[in-house]
This record gives structure tokens, C-alpha cells and sequence, in this order.
């Protein structure tokens, strides 16, 4: 079970201190939607007049007037308008991504991608030019102070409330180790409601994207008369998803996300319904029989206490304290994306609360702010090692982990490794700024040409080739992630002991490893993707090392048009190494053990999925010379 349930329980069992004053009298004043959208849509959109979709450069060409050049579209975002080379620190493998349209292909909504990257740029570079101008002005000073992110949010007692529904701006995204709390009463005629969560509307769309859509059905539907709690997704292009539905019709078949059941076994018709003889002698016993039957969370006229907690690979549902239910993450419809929750149906709220939201750091209050700055580099400095790391807008805390643990590093401090954050653009504007400032401050930040979607990550992958060949010169170029721990002095000492300097792959090596064909799976790939029935050999994404040589083989490949994409970024490096040594190239794959794919082990090079504070625990216990040893349940 993941190491955050406990403390779910924990909260969800605080909360219910609340139910037992709850359930004696109801609060008498509902919540507010008082919450305001704040995020201002630049409405200089260069792209309102173009096509939905890029064309393939089109096979029948339109009138010029009717259809603009994907390159014209495209220089938009590379003209990088009057900024300062401080600046421009950020952006050095941008000018070299200027072709990426180009390798859409096998990578879902890609062209979107960039499309809605060119606005939030626009956006971005005009805020930019106003803050230069008015950087003395106490009032735009206090302006950015409002628009920081904030940790929590919190909505109780209000006096004002729709019975109908209900909204919460959640203004800077949600990520991993975020939580939504909701405390209510099933109410009115059949006390059905929905909680929402939802994206950024799309320009001239009425509706916003659905990233969880939870329904609580009392009294059933179309398909069952018993309660049941769908799960689902919508989006203007696929509709609605395939339905989850707890209790499963399939209980046999029900999967789990992080290491949690889709739905709990427990779930079922209420055990209320069922009608007990308290006289009987024999009723201890059925008592006891009676626990192992099922029953439903919600019920109409009782309060409850459900709290939503996004995970590494979905959204986790607690009532009262108990998992109920879980739901992975589907295509482009990632946490990060999260800017709204939307609560209707028949349901008296009482209070909502938000916690453990994406916040970046005031870096004026920071004593150490020199030691976490990243030095500048340049092609002439040749690096032993450029670790680029994969991360996301609004992951600010967990950027911030990495700077003060492993980025201490003395190979990292006397820039003989250089670690780099690599992160697309955000739709939301809040985002994008704080995203800015905080790539001013540290120097370590590049900013990628397109908006974050998880199966873009391969173009990521491709940016960290570049800069580690074209940017600076390294003799090795690794890629992790921001919630992976990495032994620097051990990466440098394996790479040193197996003196190889050419054709490398280090990593853990998967050389038996078959595509995913479940269309609801994240790593799904279709056969039309990969027609064959197993994958080359691959190294595991948390970490692993390519040597230079295959780096700028990379690089050449995608500018010769010559690189497959692959939305499987570790897969992909597999595959292109691969398609290297079929043309001739001496290829050594070099299997290390200790890269967790999944947690952590003692003695690990590399440790996945841990958070800001298993990352400060590692790092003291490195510090104190306990050597690499593990945190808590943090253990594997």
C-alpha cells in the first residue's frame, strides 16, 4: 500500500470528529462559491483563425488565405522576442525543438500540443515585458504576491451557497500528494450528486475537459437498481470514457492503481437494509457474518467525510476513512491540468477543503539561495555527466527537494555534472509566471515549445540529447525524474568501473518486455504503433545513462527526419539504440540492479517515487554516513 495512506486515514479520522456534532444538528450555513477565476486569457490568440488541427502540410493545399503554414505557426513561438540572454538561459534547447511538428507522429495530441503552447507563450512573454517595465511598482509587486500559489484552500461556514452546485477554483493545478476533502449530507429526492474535476475550457468550447468525473447514484440506474459510484472521463474529442463502476460487474477482473483496488470488495448494498434480530441468541454470530457483507459509503440524510488524493498513477477516493474506490489517470488528462472542482446533485455541503497543493517557493526568504543556484555552462565546458530530469509546471516543491539533496552533490557544485529540470508549459498563466521566476533564480530550468502532456515525455528525452551534446559536452547524459533520488557519486563510480565510453546504455535493462494492448492503460500502444509482440531492450525510466555518441545520434536522427517517436520515452530510447545497432553500431547494455523502478531498496544508485521529504531523509542519511539506506515504509 502506498506510504500516503496512512496519513489519508489519518486526516479522514480527524474529520470525523466533525461527524459526530454533524449528525446532532446541521451546520447552518453552506459554502460560498467565492472563490473567483483569477487567470487572465491574453486575447491576442495567433492561432484563433487557424485550422483545429494542424495539416500534414497538406496533400491538397488550401487557398492561402484559409490555411496557414505549420512553420508560420510554429516561428511564433521561437521569435523570443527581446528577451535579455540572462533570459534566454532558459530556453537553450527551444530553438532547436523548432521542428517538432515534424515528428508528431505515434505521439497523441501532439499538434495540440504545440498549438496551445503558441498562446500560453504570448501570454507568457507579455507578462515578461510588463513586469520589466513596472519592477519599482509596489502595486504590480503586490499584484504578483496575490497571484502566488496557494498550499491550501479552505471553504467553511459560508452563508451563501447555490443547493445546487458548487464550485472551487483550484488555481495552480494539483499534483502528486494533493488532496480535496469534502464533508456533506445527501439530500432532496433521491440524493444522487457528482463531484468534477476539470480542466481549462478550450478556446470557443462550451465545456471543459473531465479529468475525474465521480458519480453517487443511490439508487442506481439504467443498469442496477442498487447504489453504485461511477468513475469516468470526457473530452470534446473522445466523449465519454469507458465507465468504472463500484461495485465492479466484474470483480475478478478489478485492477488496482497504486497498489489500491479500482473498487473496494466491501462496497455493495448497504448493510443497513438488512434486517436483524437483535433478541436472538444467535445474533453474536450473525453479527459476525454480517461483517464480511457489503455495504455502500454514502447514505442519504448522513453526513460524510470523502477525500480525494491524486497518487503517482491515479486519484484515490476515501469515505470516512476507508479506500472506496480508485481511478487512473487517462491520455492528456493529467492532475497538473486540474483547475476546477464542481460539486452538483442533491447534496448539502458543509465545508471544502483543499491541501497539499502545487506552491513554489518565496525565494527572498531563502538563507541559502546561493548554494541551490545552478552555474552556468557552456558548450566549451566539457561535463563528465548532464543529468536532465523530467518534471512538470507546478511541481515546484519537489524541484526544490532535488536542489537542496541530491544537486549537492560535489561533482554537481564543481559543475563536473550538471543537472537540468526539463519542463513544458502550463495553461495556466499563475503557472506559467511562478514557473519563470523560479527558472530566473536557479538557472536550471529549460523550458520546453510545447504544453505538458504525459505522452509528449519523448520529446523530452530528445531535449536532454540535445542539450548535453549541443549545449554543453558530455561525456554521459542520464534522464530521471523529480521524484527519483540519484546517487551521483555511484553513477559517476559505475560509469567510471565499466570504462566504456561509447555505444552505452546503463540502466535497469528490460529485455523482455511486451506493449501494453488494454486501450485504458497509460502505456497502451495499439498494434498499429508497435506491430510486433515484444520491445528491444530498454532501460527503466527513473534512470539510466546513454553514452555521448548515442545522444548526438539522436539528435541527428531527428533533424534528418529520421527519429521514431514513441510515446513510451524509456521504450523509445530502446528502440533507437536499437535501430543503431542494426546499422552497424557496437552496442553495450550494462544492467544495473540497483535503479528502483518502484520505491526504494538499500544499497539503491537510484530511488523512485519518493517525495520532498523521504528526498531531505535519504540525503541525511547519506550525510551522516549511514550510507544508502532507505526512509520509513518507504522500503521496496
Amino acid at each position: 500500500m502506498k506510504k500516503w495512506y496512512g496519513g489519508v486515514l489519518f486526516a479522514s479520522l480527524c474529520m470525523l470528529f466533525m461527524l459526530v456534532i454533524l449528525r446532532y444538528g446541521y451546520m447552518k450555513n453552506p459554502i460560498v462559491e467565492s472563490y473567483q477565476t483569477t487567470v487572465p486569457v491574453n486575447g491576442t490568440n495567433p492561432l484563433e483563425w487557424i485550422n483545429s488541427a494542424f495539416s500534414p502540410v497538406t496533400q491538397n493545399p488550401e487557398p492561402a488565405t484559409q490555411v496557414i503554414s505549420a512553420d508560420i505557426v510554429v516561428s511564433s513561438l521561437f521569435s523570443n522576442s527581446n528577451l535579455t540572454n540572462e533570459e534566454l538561459r532558459a530556453l537553450q534547447t527551444w530553438n532547436q525543438l523548432n521542428h517538432l511538428l515534424d515528428h508528431t507522429r505515434g505521439l497523441p495530441n501532439a499538434a495540440e500540443a504545440i498549438k496551445e503552447a503558441v498562446s500560453v507563450w504570448n501570454s507568457l512573454v507579455s507578462s515578461i515585458k510588463e513586469e520589466r517595465k513596472h519592477e519599482a511598482n509596489d502595486s504590480l509587486n503586490e499584484r504578483r504576491k496575490g497571484k502566488q500559489c496557494p498550499h491550501f484552500l479552505n471553504n467553511m461556514n459560508s452563508s451563501e451557497l447555490n443547493d445546487t452546485s458548487y464550485k472551487l477554483r483550484v488555481p495552480c493545478g494539483l499534483t502528486q500528494g494533493s488532496s480535496i476533502t469534502v464533508i456533506g449530507i445527501p439530500n432532496g429526492l433521491l440524493g444522487n450528486f457528482r463531484i468534477d474535476l476539470t480542466g481549462e475550457p478550450l478556446p470557443g468550447e462550451p465545456d471543459p475537459p473531465v479529468i475525474l468525473h465521480y458519480n453517487v447514484r443511490l439508487h442506481g440506474d439504467k443498469i442496477t437498481e442498487d447504489p453504485v459510484i461511477v468513475q469516468n472521463t470526457w473530452t470534446v474529442a473522445h466523449d465519454w470514457g469507458e465507465e468504472e463502476r463500484c461495485p465492479s460487474p466484474t470483480p475478478e477482473k478489478i485492477a488496482k492503481v497504486d497498489e489500491l483496488e479500482q473498487c473496494n470488495r466491501i462496497v455493495g448494498k448497504n448493510i443497513n437494509q438488512f434486517s436483524i434480530p437483535k433478541t436472538s441468541r444467535r445474533f453474536s454470530a450473525t453479527d459476525e457474518q454480517s461483517k464480511n457483507r457489503t455495504y455502500f459509503p454514502f447514505k442519504q440524510g448522513y453526513p460524510f467525510v470523502a477525500t480525494l488524493r491524486v497518487g503517482s498513477e491515479g486519484i484515490q477516493m476515501t469515505v470516512d476513512g476507508k479506500h472506496i474506490t480508485s481511478f487512473a489517470f487517462r491520455e492528456t488528462l493529467e492532475p497538473w491540468l486540474v483547475s476546477e472542482m464542481r460539486i452538483s446533485g442533491d447534496l448539502k455541503l458543509v465545508s471544502v477543503l483543499a491541501s497539499g497543493l502545487p506552491t513554489s517557493e518565496d525565494s527572498e526568504h531563502i538563507i541559502d539561495l546561493e548554494s541551490l543556484k545552478s552555474r552556468p555552462l557552456s558548450v566549451q565546458s566539457p561535463l563528465d555527466l548532464l543529468i536532465g530530469v523530467f518534471s512538470t509546471a507546478n511541481n515546484f516543491k519537489r524541484r526544490m527537494a532535488v536542489r537542496r539533496t541530491w544537486m549537492q552533490y560535489d561533482a554537481v557544485r564543481s559543475a563536473k555534472t550538471a543537472v537540468r529540470f526539463f519542463v513544458g508549459l502550463h495553461k495556466n498563466q499563475i503557472v506559467n509566471e511562478e514557473l519563470w521566476k523560479e527558472a530566473e533564480t536557479y538557472r536550471d530550468i529549460q523550458l520546453m515549445p510545447f504544453v505538458d502532456y504525459y505522452g509528449l515525455i519523448t520529446w523530452k528525452t530528445l531535449a536532454i540529447c540535445i542539450y548535453g551534446t549541443e549545449v554543453v559536452s558530455a561525456k554521459f547524459v542520464m534522464k530521471t525524474d523529480d521524484d527519483a533520488f540519484v546517487r551521483v557519486d555511484e553513477v559517476l563510480a559505475s560509469l567510471n568501473r565499466i570504462s566504456v565510453t561509447t555505444g552505452l546504455l546503463y540502466g535497469l535493462i528490460n529485455s523482455d518486455s511486451h506493449p501494453h494492448r488494454h486501450t485504458d492503460s497509460k502505456w497502451y500502444i495499439s498494434s498499429e504503433e508497435w506491430p510486433e509482440e515484444s520491445y528491444p531492450p530498454w532501460a527503466h525510466g527513473p534512470g539510466y545513462v546513454v553514452s555521448h555518441d548515442i545522444a548526438r545520434t539522436v539528435y541527428r536522427k531527428y533533424r534528418e527526419s529520421h527519429l521514431k517517436m514513441f510515446k513510451l520515452e524509456d521504450v523509445a530510447m530502446g528502440i533507437w539504440i536499437s535501430e543503431m545497432k542494426k546499422e552497424g553500431a557496437e552496442i553495450r547494455y550494462e544492467n544495473e540492479d540497483r535503479v528502483n523502478n518502484v520505491g526504494c531498496k538499500d544499497g539503491y544508485v537510484v530511488a523512485h517515487y519518493q517525495g520532498p521529504r523521504e528526498m531531505l531523509c535519504l540525503w541525511q542519511k547519506l550525510q551522516q554516513g549511514k550510507g544508502a539506506q532507505c526512509c520509513g515504509d518507504n522500503r521496496r
